[in-house]
């Protein structure tokens, strides 16, 4: 058990440095002459990377909330991204999605709070 664990949190420690570095990617190309739509999806991506990150060690729900914040906003900003670089979407409603997505992250977060001690 201890193994997966340790698995779960490299894999989420491995996805939340490549997000933080696609993010500060995409923020660069947006702020320099790029559309406005890459300094979004860019933020985003660094906001959600860092919380990711601090997610990552602390096991139990903190790992649920850390996958969806994850995917919410690689769903958010890929599809932000795609509407730039391939001038289509990821899918209908993939922005929509992945804002509820990152939406339902933060509240498993403040679940966490009122389960701790439990």
């Amino acid at each position: 058990m201890a193994r997966d664990s340790a698995a779960a949190q490299r894999g989420l420690t491995l996805a939340g440095g490549l997000a933080g570095a696609a993010g500060v990617a995409l923020a660069a190309a947006g702020s320099h002459g790029g559309h406005p739509g890459l300094q979004t999806a860019g933020l985003l991506l660094v906001m959600h990377a860092a919380a990711v990150l601090a997610l990552a060690g602390r096991g139990g729900l903190s790992g649920l909330a850390a996958a969806l914040l994850l995917a919410g906003s690689a769903l958010f900003a890929g599809d932000l991204a795609a509407r730039v670089y391939l001038r289509t979407r990821l899918f209908p409603f993939a922005a929509p999605a992945g804002g509820l997505t990152m939406i339902a992250g933060w509240l498993v977060v403040a679940l966490t709070a009122l389960l701790r001690g439990r």
